[in-house]
């Protein structure tokens, strides 16, 4: 007999761990958790996935001042770099003074007060949740360009993906890694190739990709004003979302785990630097112009390798980085929602980790919001990159803000140096947020403007219900002694059988009084029935009172929930268990024969009474055993 103990204990005690906390020393708990080179493959993907529409991003604004504007793109992408080596300088920092992750919402929760942290919290969710449904859809997008006549299909393809990468990531993070490793090489590789042939050709080796589109390039604009350049470094720096995750979820990485995530920080912005200063330099080398139906990335594999079996590659390992690149978020976010759970922002479930060191909670819920959506969008990119990047842009805001008063508070060697270094990232990236977010308010951006502060006060609603479920409990005093009560056991009955004198036996065991309760209705069958009952109850004569109770509907389990009402007024101080038998058949299509009295009866006692619920199980297979498990 297995006992749970306490009605409201689950929701107030903390959260609790599936099996004790992993400090990181061992063996088994390092075999699940990353390296650096692993890190990259599950962390990084959004930020690699990023060049692949980043650049594009730059290229797109830049062309309404025709070729003249398309001369600034390399100038716009230094200055993302420069931002990114900021980024990257920053969140190394932050890494070393926050080693249980959490990124800017560990940073504002330090020195800039609970409202900001959940701020900083709320922003991230949304940049994850959307990253997952950005990512499916821009890469089954580039398969249904590939193959149109899957384009109908969409919808069904993006959710096949996003169950292949969440059943990935429920079986861990390091498996989630290891499974998307090839394609993060692949996917470097063939990028970093491209930028070098590049390099070496006087002039594109062949334009079959852009034959035939219509060119997007402005014409007749002899002048760029500092509002395009804005524009264009603001829909750039889409190219640097990601760059938080190794920082939030840093506990993911094996011992020393604060060194390791440094280490894969520092190599994601080197690559992505790289690439992206690669890819500005070829598309001002080619004098590329952007056309119709046909990505950036495209044009400048066709412009280095030509039109053969090197393009083909390039577009591959571009659509499966892209579809994959959801797994960012699936590595960060379920840490971030532990930290909050924690915190008491979020259901304490959210805390709880598998034996592979999976928030299994955390990464279903981020699956279920993702998938809704999908559907909501029909798996359509455009319906979802407006509302892109905005969310992440505050996180990084708020943690350079955060920063500054790190440095200013804990003074170390250097720290006026540290300090401005976020303090010009808090400009930048502050600029960008107000940039991004009025290009794109009436695009869809203003959603993220409502959801922000709803979000925020839903952890604000929670935080509250558990301060006042705390306080009523008195958590954190010292409680009286505990003293024995009289227990009275009720246990409603409908016949006799084995299963009822499994039942008296349990509660006898389990009271000091018990009283066995049936409930009688007015028709002649139910009369007869009643009277059968009472008349082989006398003839059994189990030591146990049969209490009749009459009801003029056919309804159980209100006069049960009645009856136990009563008791509780006529006992006060007795606590009082309703004990419900049940059979359990071994067979599941068998439980769906089962009438559920014993469920209507417990929901009913839950609802109306403060009585203890013990549900007795009586399973039926070739071992014949009774459980029961006390339910809250």
């Amino acid at each position: 007999m297995a006992i749970q103990v306490g009605r409201a204990t689950t929701a107030v005690q903390g959260p609790s761990q599936e099996q004790p906390p992993d400090t990181g020393a061992t063996v088994a708990g390092d075999r699940h958790k990353l390296t650096a080179l692993q890190g990259l493959a599950a962390l990084s993907l959004d930020a690699m996935a990023s060049v692949a529409y980043g650049p594009e991003s730059i290229v797109l604004v830049l062309a309404a001042a025709g070729a003249y504007g398309m001369g600034f793109t390399l100038p716009v992408t230094l200055a993302i770099a420069a931002l990114l080596a900021v980024l990257v300088a920053s969140y190394r920092q932050v890494i070393a003074a926050f080693p249980d992750g959490g990124g800017s919402y560990a940073v504002a929760k330090r020195h800039l007060g609970r409202r900001t942290s959940m701020v900083a919290a709320a922003s991230l969710i949304l940049d994850y949740v959307l990253n997952v449904a950005v990512s499916v859809t821009a890469g089954v997008a580039a398969l249904t360009s590939a193959f149109p006549g899957l384009h109908a299909e969409r919808v069904w393809i993006c959710l096949g993906v996003l169950v292949l990468v969440t059943a990935v990531n429920l079986r861990g993070v390091v498996d989630s890694a290891k499974a998307f490793l090839v394609p993060t090489a692949l996917f470097v590789g063939s990028i970093l190739a491209m930028i070098t042939v590049g390099l070496f050709r006087d002039g594109p080796v062949s334009t079959a990709s852009a034959a035939g589109h219509a060119s997007a390039l402005g014409e007749g604009a002899t002048a760029v004003g500092a509002l395009l350049l804005l524009k264009a470094f603001a829909a750039g720096c889409s190219a640097l979302t990601g760059v938080e995750a190794v920082a939030n979820a840093v506990p993911s990485f094996r011992a020393p785990a604060a060194r390791r995530a440094q280490r894969t920080e520092v190599a994601l912005g080197a690559l992505l630097g790289v690439m992206l200063i690669g890819l500005s330099i070829l598309i001002g080398r080619f004098h590329l112009q952007p056309v119709e139906g046909v990505t950036v990335l495209a044009q400048l594999a066709d412009a280095s390798f030509g039109h053969n079996a090197a393009f083909y590659v390039v577009q591959f390992a571009t659509m499966v980085l892209l579809a994959l690149a959801a797994n960012t978020s699936f590595g960060g976010l379920p840490v971030l929602m532990s930290l909050l759970a924690r915190d008491n922002h979020l259901p304490h479930f959210f805390a709880l980790k598998a034996d592979r060191q999976v928030h299994r909670h955390g990464v279903v819920w981020l699956a279920l919001v993702s998938a809704a959506l999908l559907v909501f969008s029909g798996g359509d990119t455009n319906t979802l990159v407006p509302l892109f990047a905005i969310g992440v842009f505050v996180g990084f805001t708020i943690c350079q803000v955060g920063m500054v008063l790190h440095w200013n508070g804990e003074r170390p060697k250097g720290w006026q140096a540290k300090a401005a270094l976020n303090g010009s990232g808090a400009l930048l990236t502050g600029v960008s947020t107000v940039v991004v977010t009025a290009t794109k308010f009436t695009e869809g951006a203003w959603l993220i403007v409502l959801a922000l502060p709803l979000i925020v006060l839903g952890f604000e609603k929670i935080h509250r219900a558990y301060a006042e479920i705390g306080e009523r409990l008195e958590l954190g005093r010292v409680p009286q002694p505990p003293h024995r009560s009289r227990s009275l056991v009720v246990v409603p009955v409908s016949g006799l059988s084995k299963l009822t004198c499994q039942a008296l036996t349990a509660a006898r065991s389990l009271g000091d009084d018990v009283l066995a309760v049936t409930v009688t209705h007015p028709a002649d069958e139910d009369r007869t029935s009643a009277e059968a009952l009472r008349r082989d109850w006398e003839l059994w004569n189990p030591g146990v009172e049969l209490i009749e109770v009459a009801s003029d509907t056919r309804s159980l389990g209100r006069p049960v929930s009645a009856y136990v009402r009563t008791l509780a007024e006529t006992h006060p101080q007795a606590q009082i268990t309703v004990l419900i038998p049940e059979t359990e058949p071994a067979h599941l299509w068998r439980r769906m024969l089962q009438n559920q009295r014993g469920s209507v009866v417990a929901h009913a006692v839950r609802r109306d009474t403060d009585a203890v619920i013990c549900r007795l199980r009586f399973r039926i297979g070739r071992s014949v055993r009774v459980r029961s498990d006390l339910l809250r």
